[in-house]
């Protein structure tokens, strides 16, 4: 992909509305079901957020998000670093920039998982049981607030988590009025 289809793709994806899905699984045999149905079913590429996914641990947050659109659209450095940079701002994490995997706290892996995913321009993108990537954030609102803020540039985005932790979303999501039930 080329570096002025890789900007159109972006400008039109910014322009898309947001939508947050939540898909409740009963068990991990009913979420590596879903999971798998979503891949083969999908028209174009699904980004995934998920504990199996990690950054590259020699790389600062900002070489990992900025290396997809290298890698995917072969645009330069500057140029993929300049989205991952803009990603960062509107996410409020510039301050994580610099550092790797290992300095990371759960909040600032979260988000650059997310931007790295986000970044591509993906249709969807699936978030696979945020407890897990957040396990010492009260993850709702904090999903809640980082959704929020990057509305201007993710398109859907699926949270897949247990039914066993939908209470835990029902005050947070309801509040936000970005929520689809799926």
């Amino acid at each position: 992909m080329d570096q002025n289809r890789f900007g159109n793709i972006m400008a039109k994806f910014w322009q898309i509305s947001f939508q947050i899905h939540m898909n409740w699984m009963a068990d991990a045999n009913q979420r590596l079901e879903f999971l798998a149905a979503q891949a083969a079913s999908a028209k174009e590429s699904i980004a995934l957020v998920s504990p199996e996914m990690p950054l590259r641990a020699n790389l600062s947050v900002l070489d990992n998000i900025a290396l997809i659109p290298q890698y995917r659209a072969n645009l330069t450095y500057d140029k993929a670093a300049d989205l991952a940079w803009d990603l960062l701002a509107a996410a409020g994490y510039q301050d994580s920039f610099a550092k790797r995997d290992p300095d990371l706290s759960h909040a600032e892996r979260f988000v650059a998982k997310l931007l790295r995913a986000a970044i591509g321009a993906p249709p969807i993108i699936l978030i696979d049981r945020p407890a897990m990537l957040l396990p010492d954030t009260h993850y709702p609102p904090f999903l809640r607030a980082l959704l929020k803020n990057l509305v201007n540039y993710l398109n859907d985005c699926r949270i897949i988590d247990y039914q066993w932790n939908k209470p835990l979303y029902d005050v947070e999501f309801a509040q936000a009025e970005l929520i689809q039930p799926h």
